[in-house]
């Protein structure tokens, strides 16, 4: 017996909920925007009006007006988008307890079971679809299929407002001709790899072979031809399940471009204690170091190395991120924003192989200093107390 499974996505969220706080904005085009002050001036959403300008999430704001110079700004307002997601998910909840969140505006529902109480897939993503405009005043696209990845194609297929079915017996007929970058997991650099391939299509990835795929990908490719082929078969986790964590990263646009290795350096060090922190309070050490760098022209790269020993500590997630740092980067362009990230994660109390040749500074002893001073700075503030750089 197939699965049932539905995607749920809500249209253009942030910006939707902003025209429920101030119903003029449904009129006029309008985008959900950060900070420029701060240099974080990009579109986060956009409503249907802005979207006919061919305004896309994640442009910068100065671009968006280029395009739109009637556009209105409105400031993002998270505490109550994740208001209005928890009411939506209290809404899926009333047919299935299988919920498992993908973003804040994003959950699959398995519904498999839920056929006999209240109707087939059809009626039941259609009553989702009215409640939800009816208790909350806002609109969704449903994906129905035999799997997650096609029931996310699905919510994709139409929007706004719309349930798109993709069965079993149609899905080659359907989601073949669609683009390869439209498949879960073939982000950019994946698709530009395939397409030198001359795998363009969904139905070119299905019907490669799944041995180049994974030659030219690694495992990726083969999750790719598997998905491509209907072959997903990961399940949908229950709403109150908790998901193994498998990376912990913070990141920053900078105020002003850096144009020195002590600014990197200064900044880094805060990157590095806000991720040390993380980890700490969900007991996990990090065995491998990734640093994020974006420079003055936009142009982003990633750079890792594992660690010598697993850590939970500022000090040794710095000291990875500036050798990182100094090896892969310079300042002919300046640097506007910068990243850590932990990952390869593992539990802080998983017994650990010690070397003969490493000293293993992660000792209980400061570990449980900088616990200590983790709750200082949870009750009186991160300012409480700064270490010395």
């Amino acid at each position: 017996m197939n699965r049932i499974i539905l995607h749920c996505d809500l249209n253009n969220f942030f910006a939707s909920v902003e025209c429920l706080l101030n119903p003029d904005l449904k009129h006029i085009p309008m985008v959900v925007g950060g900070s420029e002050a701060q240099r974080h001036g990009v579109v986060l959403a956009k409503n249907e009006l802005a979207k006919k300008y061919g305004i896309i999430t994640g442009e910068s704001l100065w671009s968006a007006r280029q395009k739109c110079p009637e556009l209105v700004t409105a400031s993002p307002h998270h505490d109550i988008y994740v208001h209005y997601s928890k009411l939506a998910r209290e809404v899926y909840s009333r047919f299935t307890d299988l919920v498992e969140p993908f973003g804040i505006d994003e959950c699959w529902l398995d519904i498999t079971g839920s056929t006999p109480l209240f109707g087939n897939a059809l009626q039941i993503a259609e009553t989702i679809r009215q409640t939800i405009k009816k208790e909350l005043g806002l609109t969704i696209s449903i994906g129905i299929s035999f799997n997650k990845v096609f029931a996310k194609l699905g919510s994709d297929f139409q929007k706004p407002d719309a349930i798109t079915s993709i069965p079993p017996q149609d899905f080659k007929k359907i989601i073949w001709p669609l683009p390869v970058s439209d498949i879960l997991g073939a982000g950019k650099a994946t698709t530009k790899k395939l397409t030198l391939y001359s795998i363009r299509t969904i139905g070119d990835l299905a019907q490669a072979n799944p041995q180049f795929l994974k030659q030219i990908l690694g495992e990726n490719g083969l999750q790719l031809w598997q998905y491509a082929n209907g072959l997903d078969t990961s399940p949908v986790h229950n709403l109150n399940s908790k998901e193994p964590i498998k990376s912990i990263g913070n990141s920053t646009t900078l105020a002003h471009d850096l144009t020195s290795l002590n600014e990197v350096r200064h900044f880094f060090m805060k990157l590095s204690e806000k991720v040390s922190t993380r980890l700490r309070h969900q007991e996990l050490l990090t065995r491998t170091v990734q640093i994020w760098v974006k420079d003055a022209n936009f142009n982003a790269k990633q750079y890792q190395k594992p660690l010598p020993f697993p850590s939970c500590l500022a000090k040794d997630i710095n000291a990875i991120s500036m050798e990182l740092f100094e090896a892969h980067c310079n300042f002919k362009t300046p640097i506007r924003a910068l990243g850590i990230r932990a990952l390869n994660l593992k539990d802080q109390h998983e017994p650990e192989q010690m070397s003969l040749f490493e000293l293993n500074s992660n000792n209980h002893k400061i570990v449980e200093l900088e616990n200590s001073l983790d709750l200082l700075k949870s009750k009186y503030g991160t300012n409480i107390i700064k270490k010395g750089f």
